[in-house]
């Protein structure tokens, strides 16, 4: 990774796995990491592990609950008054399967909500902070979840009201938030935003992701990564000088699984135009954000 001296980064979810492991590399190339995850607790604890590995870290903890859009409002509103840019946005944090139904603080489904809703939105409202930036650029995690059997936006039931499947509501956040990074940068050039948008998924990776809802470890665990090794494909979109926008990148052994990093297959679900056009109409109605279609002021 390229020294990272005097950038500013902000890690959703970064209190554990990839979000976490994230944190720790960026902050030991030099960053100023703001690690926003809901558990204050949680985030002073994350930043004492971090220290403990690189004593002079520059972190900071910022409270965030994903599935209230006025905490992203409010996150966005004390970062623009404290900080004088921002370089670079990991849109992390992540919840899988939850075995009942569950809804955020404005009444939607909580995948949706957590996995994908309150990053789009969290991106708009921080727009004027990367602008600032020389070179800023926003990372958002999809998951191999995004081309499995089923994987759609279900337009009919968006909020899986009528016939709940945890499964496929996973599957649909993960799916939309590929389509919102290839689509973030499409925008992006065609208003003069100036932004990087880059996809990113980590494989299967040894987290606290699954047993914090209840589900026991995969099999086979000799098949899976760690959480550090599946932090790579984010730390390369997020660094890398020839990491490219629009781009997804993810470990490429057997079914992506674990493996090198390389370019990720993008399932032809995430280049449907129209979809893709229908779901960002859609998110801008139910997050209350509007992306310009311009380029943004000074």
């Amino acid at each position: 990774m390229p020294a990272q001296d005097g950038r500013i980064y902000l890690v959703t979810g970064g209190t554990s796995g990839i979000g976490y492991e994230s944190a720790k590399a960026l902050a030991a190339a030099g960053a100023h990491v703001i690690i926003a995850a809901r558990n204050p607790q949680r985030g002073q604890e994350a930043i004492t592990r971090i220290r403990q590995e690189t004593p002079d870290a520059h972190l900071q903890f910022e409270a965030l609950d994903l599935a209230d859009l006025t905490s992203v409002k409010a996150l966005a509103t004390r970062l623009d008054s404290a900080l004088p840019r921002l370089d670079g946005l990991i849109n992390n944090a992540g919840l899988m399967e939850p075995a009942e139904r569950g809804t955020s603080a404005d009444g939607l489904e909580i995948q949706f909500a957590v996995n994908y809703l309150g990053h789009f939105a969290l991106t708009e409202e921080l727009l004027p902070l990367l602008q600032k930036a020389d070179s800023p650029r926003v990372v958002t995690l999809s998951s191999i979840a995004a081309r499995a059997r089923g994987a759609a936006i279900n337009f009919a039931d968006l909020q899986f009201e009528q016939d709940y499947d945890a499964s496929l509501a996973y599957r649909q956040s993960k799916l939309a938030c590929l389509m919102f990074a290839l689509e973030l940068q499409r925008r992006s050039d065609a208003a003069g935003w100036g932004i990087t948008s880059i996809a990113s998924h980590p494989g299967v990776s040894y987290t606290n992701l699954l047993p914090s809802q209840g589900r026991s470890l995969p099999p086979l665990p000799f098949l899976f990564q760690t959480a550090a090794q599946g932090a790579i494909p984010t730390l390369y979109a997020a660094t890398a000088p020839d990491a490219i926008g629009g781009r997804y990148y993810g470990p490429t052994g057997l079914m992506e699984i674990r493996g090198p990093l390389g370019l990720a297959r993008v399932p032809a679900n995430a280049l449907d135009a129209q979809a893709v056009a229908r779901l960002w109409s859609v998110s801008e109605a139910l997050s209350r954000t509007h992306y310009p279609s311009s380029p943004l002021a000074d």
